[in-house]
């Protein structure tokens, strides 16, 4: 119709270009074994283009799975834009799925092509006969090491590189629903569960990451993504920080919490995400080795809960603001953010803090309710506790070739499964995940609160609450504490049990308290609660 928009599909190449065009020589750093390797936004644009040439050379089509075995490094970048501005869909491989479900990802996502880091190599020569359908593997390496030896016939990412073109490639127009990108769960029960991406989704999700009231991605900013670029889209940041021409730092190959907090204070970084095992880490690393932190504006945390004691301590001692973040594989992954509104910003410290505590309120294009048993609203009361649902132009509509999509929908929203209060402001607050509420005598105990609440004590590092069985009331909480490194062996079960006096329901205090050295993780860092349970199934 005459005197409307144009007809422009919303598509990752637009920003791939603009970066390169607008900002040549803003830089990309990757920490390697040897250093620090760099290069700018106009080096990444002539390389993502010589990528193109080389998809194209190893027979890759449009729509077809181009998957990645990667830490977060340059190279890992260069696909994260390259592969579906060709035309193809990248599949990012999470590198500590047991190999049982790495396998069966690759398989049914039909990966052809893998990029893999040479030191990963050997994952995939342990599955090697059970993903006949890869026809090529393409080994990257970081300058001066070694090509490793292996059973398949390897390609060299620098060299398939170099053998290419270094014109630039002619990006297909690709209409805007065209997949992009795919993520697996991690699978706690099953095999793992594929979410595809399009463009548009990514897209609208970058916008959203830009917002003044989110993240607030600008050119000005320094991205240190700690997030795995293996995990849900690493947050989304790597794309939104190169659509607005931020410098990005990539941390390669295992970071240690020491190594997060060197490069925060030599490169100036603005702006970081993890779960809250990383930003535990780094408060220590930073206690026993202090740092100029004065850049940072922001830290992201999502994944699970994080105490807020800790908020509290990042924001009084380090004068860091931490926000909460809410999202999942299945929300590309950034759905609610806990920023406090205007009004509030005269309100006590102390509500202010229970307020950033909260996950937050849904980000423009997300809807969000909170549902009973029966599948009826909840009260917005802050207090009653529901199952969470979402639906947006960035949450999946079923997963890829899967027959659990009908256990997972409610009247055309996702079930998350996260157990929620919303409270009058619309913000709200994950108490738990269904399968991981304690029900004791019919009623509900959140493990996350509890878990907040013992992380609280000085001496307490980490600690997780499972469900065990109870001959009386069903099940009772067990809390599995680990107490900070100087404390090992000198903080006991009635210590825990009289802090938590008064912070809790009576009825909440946990029947036993576990001391171990290091709570289990899962793939992504989270608390391993799968683990727990197995292990303690009997007490």
């Amino acid at each position: 119709m005459q005197g409307m928009m144009m007809d422009s599909a919303l598509n990752l190449r637009h920003y791939l270009e603009r970066s390169g065009r607008l900002f040549p020589s803003k830089e990309i750093v990757t920490r390697t074994t040897g250093g620090f390797a760099r290069y700018t936004y106009g080096d990444y644009h002539r390389r993502t283009h010589r990528l193109a040439h080389a998809l194209a050379k190893l027979d890759v089509r449009e729509g077809d799975r181009v998957a990645s075995l990667a830490w977060n490094h340059g190279r890992h970048l260069e696909l994260y834009y390259g592969v579906p501005s060709f035309g193809a869909v990248l599949l990012t491989l999470n590198l500590r799925l047991p190999l049982d479900q790495l396998a069966y990802i690759v398989n049914h996502a039909d990966a052809k092509v893998i990029f893999v880091d040479a030191p990963l190599l050997h994952i995939l020569e342990e599955i090697k006969e059970r993903i006949p359908g890869v026809r090529h593997l393409v080994a990257m390496r970081e300058d001066g090491q070694p090509m490793p030896a292996s059973t398949f016939p390897l390609i060299d990412y620098e060299d398939l590189l170099a053998a290419t073109r270094d014109d630039l490639y002619p990006w297909p127009e690709l209409g805007e629903t065209a997949a992009a990108g795919m993520c697996y769960t991690s699978g706690t029960t099953g095999n793992p569960k594929g979410v595809l991406y399009t463009h548009r989704s990514l897209c609208l999700h970058n916008y959203a990451l830009a917002m003044a009231d989110s993240f607030a991605f600008s050119e000005r900013d320094t991205l240190l993504q700690i997030v795995p670029m293996f995990h849900a889209n690493g947050w989304g940041m790597p794309f939104a920080a190169v659509m607005c021409g931020s410098k990005i730092v990539l941390p390669g190959a295992q970071p240690q919490p020491a190594d997060l907090a060197e490069m925060i204070e030599r490169e100036r970084v603005t702006i970081a995400g993890g779960v809250p095992t990383i930003w535990i880490g780094l408060y220590r690393a930073i206690e026993e080795k202090p740092v100029d932190l004065s850049s940072v504006r922001m830290f992201v945390v999502a994944g699970s809960a994080m105490p807020r004691q800790l908020m509290e301590t990042y924001q009084r001692q380090l004068g860091i603001r931490i926000v909460q973040a809410w999202g999942m594989t299945e929300t590309t992954p950034i759905a609610t953010l806990s920023v406090l509104k205007s009004e509030m910003r005269h309100d006590t410290e102390d509500d202010q803090f229970a307020v950033r505590a909260k996950q937050g309120i849904p980000l423009p294009g997300v809807e969000l309710r909170v549902v009973d048993e029966c599948g009826k609203e909840i009260a917005q009361d802050g207090e009653t506790m529901g199952e969470l649902q979402v639906r947006g132009p960035w949450v999946t509509s079923g997963y890829y070739d899967d027959a659990r999509n009908a256990e997972a929908f409610q009247d055309g929203w996702f079930r998350t499964g996260d157990v929620v209060t919303l409270d009058p402001e619309g913000y709200i607050h994950i108490m738990d995940r269904t399968k991981d509420l304690v029900k004791s005598g019919g009623e509900w105990i959140s493990s996350v609160d509890l878990e907040n609440a013992i992380m609280a004590h000085p001496k307490v590092l980490e600690a997780c609450v499972i469900a065990v069985y109870h001959l009386r009331w069903h099940e009772r909480p067990l809390a599995v504490v680990a107490p900070t490194p100087q404390y090992r062996g000198q903080i006991t079960r009635d210590e825990i049990l009289e802090f938590l006096a008064g912070r809790v329901a009576k009825w909440w205090l946990p029947d036993d308290v576990i001391f171990v050295d290091s709570v289990p993780k899962t793939s992504v860092g989270k608390f391993n609660k799968k683990v727990l349970r197995e292990q303690y199934k009997t007490l």
